[in-house]
């Protein structure tokens, strides 16, 4: 279908890179794509692929997960529990949380951005997490909320198929993409641990959720 099929624009917004950069993988074989004529395309699957295979392994020594202090981008008055079975309300209500943090200059903003990419390609990075990401200018520092889902969220398309049911929402402005690579990274790595997983699914209050993710 065309719809799976992306330009070298649609990947370098997704990617929050130039398109330069983007065509200059593709030149090298560093990510996934083929040419109709003279023209760069990407799959939409592959680069999902690629970019929750990039999520899931970049954490380096150079870069220790201590690193990302979580205190420090999260508060227990951004962490809710959700019940809604679809994916853009889940969202939307994710995003207006966030939305109040003092960090976010433009609650409206930040969630139509945020529908914005996930219409282009899903945030769920498998075993039932998706981390909605953004970066913009109205938000002055990197700041997150969490989504605690009651009922599976079935239309993320994850990867694995696994229905959705915990939601970790990153914006930080332009000239923080080192930290906010690292932070997706952190949280990609840290929720590989399915008694993590397993507790925060089972908290009954955000406090108790906030410092399980406080915990080491």
């Amino acid at each position: 279908m065309i719809d799976d099929i992306l330009t070298i624009e649609e990947v370098a917004k997704y990617l929050r890179v130039s398109e330069r950069t983007v065509y200059d993988w593709a030149q090298k074989g560093e990510i996934p794509s083929g040419k109709i004529g003279t023209v760069w395309r990407f799959k939409k699957s592959e680069i999902e692929k690629w970019v929750n295979d990039r999520l899931s392994s970049s954490s380096k020594p150079s870069t220790p997960p201590s690193i990302v202090q979580v205190r420090n981008i999260l508060s227990p008055d951004r962490i809710v529990f959700l019940n809604h079975s679809t994916k853009q309300d889940a969202l939307v209500a994710l995003a207006n949380t966030l939305g109040g943090a003092p960090q976010i200059k433009n609650s409206q903003e930040l969630a139509t951005e945020i529908l914005k990419r996930e219409e282009l390609m899903s945030t769920a990075i498998g075993r039932g997490i998706a981390i909605p990401h953004v970066r913009l200018a109205s938000v002055t520092d990197l700041v997150m909320a969490v989504g605690i889902s009651r009922t599976d969220i079935i239309d993320f398309q994850a990867i694995d198929d696994t229905p959705v049911r915990l939601l970790f929402m990153i914006a930080a402005a332009y000239n923080q993409h080192s930290y906010y690579l690292q932070t997706l990274s952190f949280f990609s790595s840290r929720l590989k641990s399915q008694e993590l997983r397993d507790n925060l699914l089972t908290a009954e209050t955000p406090l108790d959720a906030y410092n399980l993710l406080l915990s080491e």
